[in-house]
């Protein structure tokens, strides 16, 4: 009973690990690069989830304090303050998320017109194939790729 009490108030922690595990393992598993740059989406997700989550603070409000007629302000401690420094650090992530995910998608279309695939196991190929005719040209002491 105890760990049914436990599990289920720590529920948002479980869908998190399980979130970002889903990322890792998409990120892991899958050679196509777009679905690597999800994996890493979704497991950037979680994580901002994550702090978010840590952030709240139950009956916690806003943390304006009221200020009298001279200007001082005037701090209940009797009142619970939410911390606003992990949201605004997650509004920040988010941005910079979508700066390195359109990044990397620019990088993938580049990846497309030069090697014309997506996929890691073909990139990775055709490097091969490019490193030993570049070796059987040139030699690895001209320059060739080793």
């Amino acid at each position: 009973m105890i760990y049914l009490d436990f599990i289920i108030g720590h529920l948002n922690y479980w869908l998190f690990i399980v979130l970002m595990m889903t990322g890792l393992y998409i990120v892991v598993a899958r050679g196509n690069l777009v679905k690597k740059i999800v994996g890493l989406n979704i497991f950037q997700t979680a994580v901002f989830m994550l702090y978010i989550s840590i952030g709240k603070v139950t009956g916690g409000t806003a943390p304006i304090y009221p200020v009298d007629n001279q200007g001082h302000m005037q701090v209940d401690p009797s009142i619970i303050y939410s911390n606003p420094l992990p949201h605004v650090l997650i509004l920040t992530a988010i941005v910079v998320g979508i700066a390195t995910t359109s990044l990397a998608l620019a990088l993938i279309i580049r990846i497309r017109e030069v090697y014309d695939t997506i996929e890691e196991e073909d990139i990775l190929e055709i490097e091969r194939k490019l490193s030993a005719a570049d070796n059987k040209t040139h030699g690895p002491a001209m320059g060739g790729r080793a």
